[in-house]
């Protein structure tokens, strides 16, 4: 007992640092991989994970040395110069082609802020650049922690800012990275869609209808549309109205209901992905349920999840059918919250009364198959239903609508009144 104690009053002497986070970049023959480093230092030696894995090591005033070991037991040594804010050096691991060889790869690391207050907080972020390109290396915008609320604005997808001037490429230039303290690959980043306000007096659309859509008699009649659609906005009344109208249409005033034709997460590492695209990460979905008042649900894939967004519509019909919605500008306020160790396989959106599941792929029958699976999952992760039980729900209560045609890709969307599910 007495040699615990003892123990126990050495341990307590020992200096012990606090926690420190780090974003490790390890570049592999070019490629870059990003990692979240968490240390803990004690008297010169050192604890903690590496995307999970356990290590340890050693540190002096300007080196750093650490041994990681992962889950199948194969072992990487990473060793470098350390200074306040970053590190740099080499890691030696196992080669990927082959067991009895190692390899060699440079790395480096930026040390990650603290939380200065453990309140939330509300950030005001104006873009002064744009992004064309969904990716893990583009440097993040602002940092926020879960329960930050963030406001901000958009452009649309010509590139066009709220005061009618270009200010990016088109093809639904994105407003982001933002950087998520927390968030590792396994997690779903929530993003809570607080306000979508239209923020100028126009919108752009086309007089199209997207091939998809069109039967081969119709197709032999719509060469000639394609054609640049003007709309007014009222921003009092809630309404937009196509200018130029013909006599038919002339007084068409239709509701509007701002969204977000694009949200997405930094995806897998590889080659960065076109903000024209779809996949797991979220992306250009153009679902126009992801509007004011309902929740997004991304799985997580790069250390900070790195949350884009862009591409607003003042309104869309399902599917995007025009292949242009009524393009706009925005702004935007949201809030992340942050579900440690759930992986999603699909986006999800929450609204009051439903939930809704997207399923995105190169054709109608597999988005059908991604949103059902991925409807399936929730009901069996979050209220607990058997297959048998979800099979049952589903087939007497979901709803699919198509909510994305426009794209390289598809999207079907999966719904389901909660109503009618068992408390979560």
């Amino acid at each position: 007992m007495k040699k615990t104690l003892l123990l126990s009053l050495f341990s307590l002497a020992l200096p012990l640092h606090a926690a420190e986070s780090w974003l490790l970049k390890l570049d592999r023959w070019g490629n870059p991989s990003y990692m979240t480093l968490h240390l803990q230092e004690q008297d010169g030696h050192l604890s903690g994970t590496l995307d999970g894995d356990s290590l340890h090591g050693t540190r002096t005033k300007s080196g750093i040395s650490f041994t990681v070991t992962d889950k199948q037991g194969n072992r990487y040594e990473y060793k470098g110069t350390a200074a306040a804010n970053n590190l740099q050096g080499s890691a030696d691991m196992p080669d990927t082609n082959d067991a009895k060889a190692r390899a060699q790869h440079g790395f480096t690391a930026r040390r990650l802020p603290e939380r200065a207050s453990t309140a939330p907080q509300r950030h005001e972020f104006a873009p002064k650049e744009y992004a064309n390109e969904f990716s893990a290396t583009r440097p993040p915008v602002l940092t926020v922690w879960p329960g930050d609320t963030v406001h901000t604005t958009t452009i649309d997808s010509g590139g066009v800012d709220e005061r009618g001037v270009t200010r990016a490429l088109f093809g639904n230039p994105q407003t982001g990275p933002f950087f998520v303290m927390g968030a590792e690959a396994g997690d779903t980043l929530a993003i809570h869609l607080r306000r979508l306000r239209l923020n100028r007096d126009y919108a752009d659309s086309l007089d199209s209808i997207v091939g998809r859509a069109q039967t081969t008699g119709l197709a032999a009649h719509a060469a000639s549309l394609g054609k640049p659609v003007r709309w007014t906005l009222d921003r009092e009344k809630g309404t937009a109205s196509p200018q130029g109208a013909s006599a038919a249409l002339r007084g068409l005033a239709v509701p509007v209901r701002p969204m977000l034709g694009g949200l997405a997460v930094a995806p897998q590492d590889g080659p960065a992905i076109s903000t024209g695209d779809t996949g797991r990460f979220g992306g250009n979905m153009d679902f126009n349920e992801v509007v004011e008042g309902n929740t997004v649900y991304l799985p997580v894939q790069q250390p900070g999840a790195l949350l884009y967004l862009g591409d607003a519509h003042a309104l869309q019909g399902d599917g995007e059918t025009s292949q242009y919605a009524l393009e706009t500008s925005m702004d935007v306020e949201f809030t992340v919250a942050l579900i440690k160790g759930k992986a999603v396989g699909m986006p999800r959106v929450e609204s009051p009364a439903q939930i809704m599941v997207l399923g995105q792929a190169g054709s109608l029958d597999d988005a059908l198959r991604a949103a059902t699976a991925g409807m399936t999952q929730w009901l069996q992760q979050d209220y607990g239903l058997s297959l048998s039980d979800s099979a049952i729900v589903l087939g007497s209560a979901v709803q699919y609508s198509v909510a994305n045609l426009a794209g390289r890709s598809v999207g079907v969307a999966a719904k389901i009144n909660k109503s009618l599910l068992p408390r979560r």
